[in-house]
């Protein structure tokens, strides 16, 4: 039987040669195995409601942006018009999501969760927020501080606006 690795202390420090190949692929390795243990935190709740990660995906952006239209949830998701389709369809027919024109332009459709799917997010949510603050909790205030600004420059300039539009 193995040993538990205190995660604290082998993340301590990144060595001054941060940019050699073996510190790129240890960070590379870190953020895969982080995000997968993250999502599988999540997987559950979906598979609950036979669900999958597009749909929290889709869930969690009209959460955090409501009245957002389907091209801006197009646009950060970054899937093909054809995906997302199914995706607020099947939200749509569960009553987790609703569409209304656009105030302006009545060709928009305009994103909203319902009652429903507010519940549900905010359960899916949780389940990564105790995940996430666990971690943060762990690493302490600089370390996350960093690891936003590492995150935030995997982010093309381009899209940048996207995320800090999020924000609120």
């Amino acid at each position: 039987m193995s040993k538990p690795v205190n995660m604290a202390a082998t993340a301590s420090t990144a060595s001054p040669l941060f940019l050699r190949e073996t510190e790129l692929r240890r960070g590379l390795e870190l953020l895969y195995f982080g995000y997968s243990h993250l999502t599988r935190s999540i997987d559950q709740g979906l598979a609950d409601e036979g669900l999958g990660r597009a749909h929290h995906r889709a869930l969690y952006f009209i959460a955090r942006k409501p009245d957002m239209t389907v091209s801006e949830l197009l646009s950060l998701l970054a899937i093909t018009k054809q995906s997302l389709g199914r995706v607020l369809n099947e939200l749509a027919d569960r009553k987790l999501v609703e569409t209304r024109p656009g105030e302006r332009d009545r060709r928009q459709r305009l994103l909203r969760l319902t009652a429903a799917g507010a519940k549900m997010e905010s359960e899916l949510f949780e389940a990564a927020r105790q995940r996430m603050s666990a971690a943060y909790v762990s690493a302490g205030q600089n370390a996350v501080s960093g690891f936003w600004a590492v995150l935030e420059g995997l982010v093309p300039e381009e899209e940048r606006s996207q995320v800090i539009a999020l924000r609120g």
